[in-house]
């Protein structure tokens, strides 16, 4: 009732604004939409991060000729425990998900898993902290996070209302996030974040085998951040795991090159599985199935079509969602110790069947 009531408010309002555009006005508005796109494109296009989001099936040049390939999606503080947790585990019954895999595509808490994972400091992680000690604790004050502004929850009311992934329903999220007062989340909280998980990667990008994925706040496209991006645009592994972790209203966004991205989780294909569309074998990891809450916005996010789409380019794909209870919130840090003691437990049911999948 709310919302058809807020709806009809808006409607009225913006009937009564068409009334007082003068004549030409809008004419003036379309060749000024069309200029900014022509102008992307010529400004924008050697930078090589944009990668459109194929609707068809479609092998993905970066995994073509790979075997083992991984997709880690998003998930909030409670995504980042879950996979603290579950590497953990997978390491205590003998997988090196590391050393095993060939590419990986990180999203969001996926992002900072990939990159914790793929540098290498993630043994390290494991070995220097108990885990369910300190571990919980320790995450808990890393991330201390603040939504309380107008223009915070804007952004955040905006990202939760979306119905699509269209690209006009993304520049206006990403329009909001752009002018979000995150500034008592700031930085910090990214550097915090990729100090705990991959260690001292403010500067370069140092492992080929990883991306990254976010959403330009201003064109709605999808990029992608691989090490060839990454020197070509002066990005490191801490600002390509910020980004792609940048939440609408929470924090950042993130400037990679000359483009602000927002969380990569905020489109239709959460995940960018596509991604891994080519290679032989791939593990895909989501928080959920995307039609059972948590929901982490309003875009819908269909895995298991996309997930269709990657195996009718011949991939096999073996599909692990982690099914966290359906009322948490996942940014709530009081969910960090649930969340990586249930990560644990889970592998120890997930490993048998990566070593059959992967071996």
């Amino acid at each position: 009732m709310l919302r058809r009531d807020l709806l009809k408010s808006a409607l009225a309002s913006g009937a009564g604004a068409l009334a007082l555009v003068p004549a030409g006005a809008a004419d003036a508005g379309h060749e000024l939409e069309t200029m900014a796109t022509e102008l992307t494109k010529e400004l924008y296009t050697d930078d090589g991060l944009a990668r459109p989001i194929p609707t068809t099936p479609t092998v993905s040049n970066l995994a073509k000729g790979r075997d083992r390939t991984l997709a880690l999606g998003a998930g909030g503080e409670y995504y980042i425990a879950w996979y603290c947790g579950f590497f953990h585990g997978l390491y205590d019954n003998g997988l090196d998900m590391n050393a095993l895999s060939e590419m990986v595509i990180g999203t969001s808490a996926g992002a900072y898993m990939g990159s914790s994972l793929t540098s290498g400091h993630f043994v390290r992680l494991r070995s220097e902290f108990k885990f369910f000690a300190h571990f919980p604790s320790l995450l808990t004050k890393l991330t201390p996070l603040s939504s309380s502004k107008v223009s915070q929850q804007r952004a955040i009311k905006l990202s939760a209302a979306a119905r699509d992934g269209e690209l006009s329903t993304l520049q206006a999220i990403g329009r909001a996030a752009l002018a979000a007062d995150n500034r008592v989340n700031g930085d910090a909280v990214s550097a915090r974040l990729i100090w705990m998980t991959t260690g001292d990667s403010k500067t370069g990008w140092p492992v080929a085998k990883m991306y990254t994925s976010s959403i330009d706040c201003y064109t709605g496209e999808r990029l992608i951040v691989s090490q060839a991006t990454a020197r070509k645009n002066g990005i490191s592994f801490a600002q390509g795991a910020a980004a792609s972790s940048s939440l609408p209203g929470v924090s950042g966004p993130t400037l990679l090159g000359q483009r602000y991205g927002m969380d990569g989780a905020i489109c239709s294909n959460a995940a960018h599985v596509d991604m891994v569309a080519g290679s032989k074998r791939a593990i895909v990891i989501t928080i959920t199935d995307g039609i059972t809450p948590p929901f982490y916005t309003g875009v819908p996010h269909r895995h298991a079509d996309n997930i269709k789409q990657v195996e009718a380019t011949g991939t096999k794909v073996l599909w692990i969602i982690a099914n966290p209870p359906t009322a948490i919130n996942l940014l709530d840090p009081r969910q960090i110790e649930p969340a990586l003691r249930s990560g644990y437990e889970r592998a120890k049911t997930e490993a048998p069947k990566i070593k059959s999948f992967w071996g």
